[in-house]
């Protein structure tokens, strides 16, 4: 029952299974059997918290290597994110990180920060447009759009329907190459430069349109290295190469995005355990009416967040802060545009509920489990201690009705086997044992 692509995974040769990942996982994705954590696929929304967390650096996160891209296509157009100039201490001037780019063996660049600029008037005047779907909820990031889809179908309708700027700034740089190049859409390799393992993801299983316009992705960790040796050659002779302003940089952090839409009707929410919070809110109807949009990001301060980068999310966005401040506020708008209007950024494809934690095929086998989970759950403590290598008493009874990774009411510790057989009616466990040699 794969849902998703998933870009992280678990090397499990690293595991030692020490329930740090169990524990930090949003979406219960993750059991410990064994003696190993193992991930369910279904649950996963690749927010990479366990990556982040893990101890011992048994999650890994799947991307492309730049020599290997390099080596791919003809022509190689990168697509920096925002956080990408957060990175650098002391930098003053966006130009020189776009210049060392170029020098590091891409053949153009093009902004995606000039794209959420685009995106960010797109919005704006969908949220006027549509005020019968307030609040509208950014989809900016693609682990918000699968916790959505999996967890709370009621706000699906919520979605903003705009595809995010990755996507529109490599539709834009590929044609912007065809145009410049003459070569064949197939020939050029369009790249992102990524600070988070849900758009490595998201290219794979794009939600909003059935295929996406990213040919590979590399993380801002891999790649800082290179182009980090390559800042003092640009310095000496930098290119003019920016096209956005505060407003398109200023996405690389929580609320960046909430300042394009011109209303302070607006709510931004950062980290993967507040965004629920958010969302259940929402759900439950506790914000007044009025509340035009919300921008959510799973990764803690926004984007700079993510566990791809190399700086620290606060000083991060910090940097952020300061290398704006000399920017005018909007340099991109939809007069930039010479083939396209606002509207073809829309989602050409639907988003639809994935029930994933569903309990049967149909209700009728949904309620049957459902009383028997119910009735596991009585045996158990409540305490949701997690030793039993399910995240909670509630998770171990679904485990069990679902048979997922062969779960048993016997891996609480707090139940002995006899007393487990009793409470389910079922035989006691024979015990083990072994002939001894006089």
């Amino acid at each position: 029952m794969n849902k998703f692509y998933h870009s992280v995974y678990l090397f499990s040769d690293r595991c030692s299974g020490c329930f740090t990942c169990l524990k930090r996982c949003p979406t219960q994705a993750i059991r410990i059997r064994d003696g190993k954590a193992f991930i369910i696929s279904q649950y996963c929304i690749d927010c990479g918290e366990c990556y982040k967390h893990c101890p011992h650096h048994a999650k890994r996160c799947r991307r492309d290597e730049f020599a290997k891209v390099r080596a791919e296509f003809p022509y190689l157009v990168a697509l920096p994110a925002p956080t990408l100039y957060s990175q650098f201490n002391h930098l003053e001037d966006v130009n020189i990180v776009l210049t060392a780019i170029l020098r590091s063996g891409f053949d153009d660049v093009f902004e995606v920060s000039a794209a959420a600029e685009l995106v960010s008037e797109a919005t704006h005047k969908y949220i006027l447009d549509h005020p019968e779907q307030w609040p509208l909820i950014s989809t900016a990031c693609p682990t918000i759009e699968r916790l959505i889809r999996v967890r709370f179908p009621n706000l699906i309708p919520h979605l903003l329907p705009i595809l995010p700027p990755m996507e529109v700034a490599a539709k834009l740089a590929r044609e912007r190459a065809v145009e410049k190049t003459g070569l064949r859409e197939d020939e050029i390799g369009i790249v992102f430069i990524s600070p988070c393992p849900s758009k490595v993801a998201f290219i794979f299983a794009p939600l909003g349109l059935a295929r996406s316009n990213v040919d590979r992705v590399i993380a801002i960790k891999d790649y800082y290295p290179l182009l980090l040796s390559h800042m003092k050659e640009a310095e000496k002779d930098v290119q003019q190469l920016s096209h956005s302003g505060r407003l398109g940089k200023g996405w690389a952090v929580s609320g960046g995005e909430a300042l394009g839409i011109k209303s302070n009707e607006y709510l931004a929410a950062d980290g993967i355990e507040n965004v629920i919070q958010v969302l259940e809110d929402i759900e439950d109807e506790k914000f007044e009416p009025g509340l035009q949009f919300v921008e959510l990001n799973s990764c803690s301060a926004g984007c700079v967040g993510g566990v791809l980068t190399v700086e620290n999310a606060y000083l991060a966005k910090t940097k952020t802060t300061r290398i704006n401040h000399p920017e005018p506020f909007l340099k991109t708008d939809s007069s930039c545009l010479t083939n396209h209007t606002l509207e073809d950024f829309v989602w050409s494809e639907s988003i639809k509920y994935e029930p994933v934690y569903s309990l049967g095929e149909d209700i009728f086998e949904s309620m049957e489990n459902m009383k028997r989970m119910e009735h596991i759950l009585e045996c158990l403590p409540g305490l949701d201690c997690g030793c039993c290598g399910s995240p909670t008493c509630k998770s171990l009874a679904s485990d069990i009705v679902k048979s997922t990774g062969k779960a048993r009411i016997e891996d609480c510790i707090f139940l002995d086997r006899k007393k487990a057989a009793d409470l389910l009616g079922q035989p006691e466990p024979e015990e083990q044992t072994t002939d001894s040699k006089e």
